[in-house]
């Protein structure tokens, strides 16, 4: 049988139009043709993280710019806003860099009050926030609008913001909401192979960041800085998905940022109500839900029967929950190239497999 088709919150489907871009000639990454290449990323990127600056590329997971952004700006103390699986991990980085961390922590499926953020900030002594946008363990989908506003507030305190499963899919306007690092993987909503992250960082950021001390060499924000004014990268960059996120990119402009964010939250409405016609409930809030995925409660659902099932007879794979709430929930996604004859053919499947497998 061949390989599942992925309805998992990443990596996602890659179109044949991506896989074709990936194959492009290979270049070498210290001259003109890869500079003409990193620069025919840049205005689309730019368009869709809502930025004047350049758009900076890491051959690294996501990850590797969360730790970064953590050496990079934290001097007194960073304040981690926690509320499931990968928010929660940003405040064990913080400690594993050695830096002076609090948190605000948050039932998984719950988000993030930014009330509970001005009460904390006011406290004193902090300089760094961080924020996961849309929280892909539980499917929330966090205030970013409101957050930010409470954190331009006070001042010197810089916002770091992951988009990782958001960036392209619901509008993250960095320059707009006063962001100083917005950051995303790409095998979520921009649906390419993983490998590739892609961030922006602020001035005010930069300027942090060359105060800070022992940043490293690799993720040095002033490294990646210096580079790109020459159409580069710091290191070895990931060429063939460079390739593919100039396709992906150009073809997100070609769709229509606000048709892109429509088509996401149409699709995701059509998992909503699937689930709803089978009496199963969104982990996340109404009015702080995800676009691009939703988690749902199991109840008494066999969780891991039934997407072994669905995988058996249909060659679709959804996702059994994760983290602390495996099993116990479990994920579709929605993001990326789905359409709603896509979804639709899920829908199918799911309905063909799950009567057998809900309670009576």
């Amino acid at each position: 049988m061949s390989l599942p088709k992925l309805y998992i919150p990443g990596p996602v489907e890659i179109s044949k139009e991506t896989y074709s871009a990936m194959a492009e000639p290979m270049i070498g990454h210290r001259g003109a043709d890869f500079e003409a290449l990193y620069a025919s990323v840049q205005p689309a990127l730019k368009q869709i993280a809502g930025t004047s600056n350049n758009v900076f590329l890491s051959t690294s997971s996501a990850w590797g710019v969360m730790e970064a952004s953590i050496r990079n700006l934290v001097q007194k103390k960073v304040l981690n806003l926690c509320c499931g699986a990968f928010s929660d991990k940003w405040f064990s980085v913080a400690k594993a860099c050695g830096k002076d961390a609090e948190k605000i922590q948050v039932e998984w499926g719950e988000a993030i009050d930014p009330a509970a953020v001005k009460a904390k900030l006011e406290e004193g002594g902090f300089d760094t926030v961080t924020l996961v946008h849309n929280e892909t363990s539980t499917g929330v989908l966090n205030p970013l609008k409101e957050i930010a506003e409470v954190v331009k507030s006070f001042e010197g305190v810089l916002l770091v913001v992951d988009t990782v499963s958001s960036f392209s899919a619901v509008a993250t306007p960095m320059d707009e909401l006063g962001i100083d690092v917005l950051l995303a993987g790409v095998q979520k909503a921009l649906a390419l192979p993983p490998g590739l992250s892609i961030f922006g960082v602020s001035e005010a950021a930069l300027e942090r960041a060359a105060t800070t001390p022992d940043r490293g060499y690799y993720f040095d924000f002033l490294e990646f800085a210096k580079a790109d004014k020459a159409n580069n990268t710091p290191s070895t960059p990931a060429i063939a998905l460079i390739y593919a996120l100039r396709e992906k990119v150009n073809s997100i402009i070609e769709e229509g940022l606000e048709n892109r964010y429509a088509r996401h939250a149409k699709l995701n409405a059509m998992i909503q109500a699937w689930g709803a016609k089978h009496g199963l409930e969104n982990i996340a809030p109404e009015g702080a839900q995800s676009k691009t995925l939703v988690t749902f409660k199991a109840g008494n659902l066999d969780v891991p029967g039934f997407v072994k099932a669905v995988r058996a007879k249909h060659n679709i794979l959804i996702n059994g929950g994760y983290g602390k709430i495996k099993g116990i929930t479990f994920r579709i996604s929605n993001m990326g190239n789905e359409t709603e004859e896509s979804i639709q053919e899920l829908i199918t499947a799911l309905d063909d497999v799950i009567p057998e497998f809900l309670s009576a």
